[in-house]
């Protein structure tokens, strides 16, 4: 399932991160993961776009912040509708909010921002001409998104009743899963209905953030710290692999994994 050229409504199809120096951000993630970069393209609205591809294939995001966005810059998923109007009200009757209402963004499609209860801002997108990331779970390229909650089992209902998700316990994670999905790999240690995972926040605020799987997790860690970025948890052995919590020079946090030996 490396390769996709489309989701069904209720997947994970995108992740991006919006900065105040998109071009910095950039050369960091580049160098990091061997990304080949294209753009910058125009935002809707304005500002700068690019788009990281591995091997001709889009696999995320790096685009200008507008000043008025949350102070906590994160890498923020995006997930798939058939109709973005509908998924925008189901947010509101949940108690969610819309920072920014449904707007076109060609060639991709039409796009808005929500925000679940706690503050967690994610965005929905009705796809056009693109479909979103056409490479996923393999080193290099982004796995899963991980939300921050700090109160899970809001989450969980806020979501399910947007997205249809369920949820099951994995050691200290909650795994979000979309029934008669079939994603992820064979390989991987847990379901492949499995589309998004979820912790408490503890003291940080609510947010969502993306893990990217590496050749070397170790490596990866150092070519961060190199290029400006820092190690908030050190590389360490978990028992399906092996990862890191990163941060990049600005600050949004990220994982790095290594899945089996």
């Amino acid at each position: 399932m490396s390769k996709r050229d489309g989701y069904p409504a209720g997947v994970p199809n995108w992740v991006e991160t919006l900065q105040a120096d998109p071009a910095a951000a950039v050369a960091f993630y580049a160098g990091v993961f061997g990304w080949e970069v294209v753009g910058p393209g125009e935002m809707p609205g304005g500002g700068e776009y690019f788009v990281a591809r591995l091997r001709g294939r889009d696999v995320a995001g790096i685009g200008s912040r507008p000043a008025d966005a949350p102070e906590l810059p994160s890498w923020v998923p995006y997930v798939q509708v058939d109709d973005i109007a509908d998924a925008v009200a189901r947010a509101r009757d949940a108690g969610g909010a819309v920072p920014a209402e449904p707007f076109d963004a060609p060639p991709a499609g039409r796009i808005a921002a929500l925000a679940d209860p706690a503050g967690a801002v994610f965005c929905v997108w009705e796809p056009a001409e693109r479909t979103g990331a056409q490479l996923v779970n393999e080193p290099g390229a982004w796995a899963m998104s991980l939300l921050h909650a700090p109160d899970p089992d809001a989450a969980a209902g806020f979501y399910g009743a947007v997205f249809g998700w369920t949820t099951e316990s994995f050691g200290p994670f909650t795994m979000f899963r979309l029934p008669g999905f079939v994603g992820g790999e064979p390989e991987q240690p847990v379901s492949r209905e499995v589309v998004a995972t979820m912790a408490p926040a503890g003291d940080a605020p609510a947010h969502w953030s993306a893990d990217f799987w590496v050749h070397d997790v170790d490596a990866a860690a150092a070519t961060a710290d190199e290029l400006g970025g820092r190690a908030v948890a050190a590389p360490f052995d978990t028992p399906v692999g092996r990862t890191a919590l990163l941060a990049d020079p600005s600050g949004v946090t990220f994982s790095v994994s290594r899945v089996g030996g």
